[in-house]
Order: structure tokens, then C-alpha cells, then sequence
């Protein structure tokens, strides 16, 4: 197998990256940063659209499915304590069956949607929010800084992110990780990695738990 090019990046643009895992029996390479922490597929190894987009609608999530809500329990329960009344927010990778929207709306707040597969209306992404959730999204992103960046652009000062992914805990559990096995699961983030983008967009975290990181940009809605 072959060793591709090094790879700046893709969350924080650093261009000294290194080599941190060889899957052999996948074929695959993952990449670190050590400035982010944050490990990522060779983009050689991704899915193409059409398989990626296979894989999720093998997905069994519906909004009404009591497990399913509450595993999300674990973003809004938090983000419901510290949201205005009646705000305004932005689901974003919501899927198919955006329970996480329906959650909140069950809460007061309004709650548009978008998903490149699903939900596919990019209208959505000219508004400006209270708050964007973006729940298992973040690890099938190519380029998480830039999508990150794009939703920071949408989000009001003093409003909320609340972002929902598995966190590597150690490396040594990654090769036998069950969050690495999705063949959509291209990213993966440490809680250091969280504290980067903490300090380089200059937000201020408001909750970190378990797979769940929540951040206020400066200023008041």
C-alpha cells in the first residue's frame, strides 16, 4: 500500500501533518494534526456520492422512535436550557428524519432545515440563526473547517452550536473504534480538538459532555 502525498488540514489548515494509522485490511491510510488533533480518512478512500448516500438511507431513525429521541436528549436537553424563547435555529446534516428539529419545535423554537442528500434547499443557508445543531454530521465532513466557518457566518452573536460526535478518547482504541468502521465517517475529532476551534474562532464553551460540545459565539442575540 502505497504512501499519497501529505495532506494539509482539513480543519485547520496545517500543512505538517503526519501519518497516524494504516487500515491494511481496508486499504486505508488516516492522517493527524498536531496542532487541531484532529485525524482524518485520505480523501483517496472516501465514498463517492452515491454510496454515501446508500449508506444513510439504510439508517432506522425516525422522529418518533422514543430510543432515537432520546439518544438526542443528550444536545437538546443542554441547548434548551440556555435558547431564548421562541428562537430561531438551523438543523444542519439533519437526514431523512430530522428528530432533533422536531424535538425542538415540541419546545417552542423554529427549526429549518438542511441536509445535502435530504433536505437539499441551500436558501436556508443564506438566514441567520439563534442556534445550528449539527448532530452526527461533523465527522462525515470533508472540510470541517470550512463547514464550520459557514456556520459561525450563520449564527448571531451571543448564539449557540451544538455539535454532536464520538470523541477519540485514546489513541490506542482507534483501530478497533466502532466510530471508524462507517465507511461515511471521515473525520474524527478529540476534545482538544473542540478547544481549538474554541479558541480560534473565539467562542466561549457552555457545555462539554461525553460526544456532545456546545459553544456561544461573543455578543448577545
Amino acid at each position: 500500500m502505497s504512501i499519497p502525498e501529505i495532506p494539509a488540514c482539513p480543519l485547520c489548515g496545517q500543512a505538517e501533518t503526519r501519518l497516524f494509522c494504516l487500515d491494511f485490511l481496508r486499504q486505508r491510510h488516516y492522517w493527524r494534526c498536531p496542532d487541531c488533533h484532529l485525524s482524518w480518512r485520505d480523501a483517496r478512500h472516501h465514498l463517492d456520492a452515491a454510496a454515501e448516500r446508500a449508506v444513510y438511507e439504510m439508517h432506522e431513525n425516525h422522529p418518533d422512535e422514543p430510543g432515537y429521541r432520546r439518544f438526542l436528549t443528550r444536545v437538546s436537553a443542554p441547548l434548551r436550557e440556555r435558547l431564548p424563547q421562541a428562537a430561531r435555529g438551523l438543523d444542519f446534516g439533519c437526514g431523512p428524519g430530522p428528530a432533533l428539529a422536531r424535538m425542538l419545535e415540541e419546545a417552542g423554537h423554529s427549526v429549518a432545515l438542511y441536509d445535502p442528500f435530504f433536505h437539499p434547499d441551500t436558501s436556508v443557508l443564506n438566514a441567520e440563526y439563534d442556534f445550528i445543531t449539527c448532530t452526527e454530521t461533523m465527522e462525515h465532513c470533508a472540510q470541517p473547517g470550512m463547514e464550520l466557518a459557514r456556520l459561525l457566518g450563520m449564527l448571531k452573536a451571543g448564539g449557540h452550536l451544538a455539535i454532536m460526535t464520538g470523541h477519540l478518547s485514546e489513541d490506542a482504541r482507534f483501530a478497533r473504534w466502532h466510530y471508524r468502521q462507517d465507511p461515511t465517517h471521515i473525520c474524527f475529532f478529540q476534545r482538544r480538538s473542540f478547544d481549538w476551534i474554541a479558541r480560534h474562532w473565539n467562542l466561549t464553551t457552555v457545555f462539554h459532555q461525553g460526544d456532545v460540545w456546545i459553544a456561544q459565539k461573543p455578543g448577545r442575540i
